[in-house]
């Protein structure tokens, strides 16, 4: 996911603590993605999670993997990440909830998950595959860990071509200053199935996020300018103000494409 590796093979975070602190301003306590669990449960609408095993992809600091262990009676929910300040946070979260003993935290370098084969019966992910630029190498890997009729429900960031980014666009992934491997979703779709996920299918949630980041942004330069200074210093928010606002250019073009993905592993065999 991300390109420095410390000297155990883990990556350099990302998402350190001044990062948590404040996308938790900005996005509630331990979630690094927007939306809130009411977009946690769009994602996973019409799927029964009740005494499955799931997998939460990229779960950062485990506020949905938290949510969905309270909400959806899951027997096990497993939150992987690659970045040890996120899961150390995970961890504590849980034990704090006390969900400790349905929500298990994992933290591995990149590569090979360290899952068996047919290890859950849904795969969850929010807003993390943006961060592993094979698309296709990530959907193989998805599908292995899925049992036979499992079901994988996902929402990323997919840019809305399959060109070159805009000038508009590279700047506002240069203002994230994050490892953004942004693909479309004719990409996405097409590494599903080569994976062997059948049904798969991308819906645009471009017009919901356009107008809620923009609301992100007012509340940002607004009501929530003192709190998030308080946690990060003026300095952070600053630089963030200036994301938010490259942000909203590219998701008013239609550039910037958060998307829901949703597929299915075929029930005999390991491909359709």
């Amino acid at each position: 996911m991300t390109a420095a590796l410390d000297e155990d093979g883990m990556p350099e975070p990302e998402y350190d603590e001044a990062a948590i602190r404040f996308l938790g301003v900005m996005w509630g306590e331990g979630y690094l993605s927007p939306g809130g669990p009411e977009e946690v449960d769009r994602v996973l609408s019409g799927l029964d999670l009740a005494g499955k095993r799931v997998l939460d992809f990229g779960c950062g600091a485990g506020g949905i993997t938290l949510h969905i262990a309270r909400t959806y009676r899951p027997a096990e929910i497993v939150g992987y990440d690659v970045e040890a300040p996120v899961i150390f946070r995970a961890r504590a979260a849980a034990e704090a909830t006390g969900l400790e003993d349905v929500a298990r935290f994992v933290a591995s370098p990149p590569g090979r998950l360290p899952f068996a084969d047919g290890s859950f019966d849904v795969v969850f992910s929010k807003d993390a595959m943006i961060h592993v630029p094979d698309k296709e190498w990530l959907f193989a890997e998805l599908f292995r860990v899925l049992k036979p009729g499992g079901t994988l429900a996902a929402s990323d960031w997919l840019i809305g071509h399959d060109g070159e980014p805009t000038a508009e666009m590279r700047d506002y992934i240069a203002a994230e200053g994050l490892s953004f491997g942004m693909a479309s979703a004719r990409r996405y779709l097409a590494a599903m199935a080569a994976a062997g996920f059948v049904g798969a299918t991308a819906e645009s949630r471009n017009a919901w996020y356009r107008e809620v980041a923009r609301g992100e942004l007012a509340r940002l330069t607004g009501p929530l300018y003192l709190q998030a200074v308080a946690a990060v210093g003026e300095a952070y928010v600053a630089r963030n103000v200036r994301t938010w606002t490259a942000m909203q250019k590219v998701l008013d073009s239609g550039e910037h494409c958060p998307t829901h993905l949703r597929g299915s592993k075929p029930v005999v065999g390991t491909r359709p």
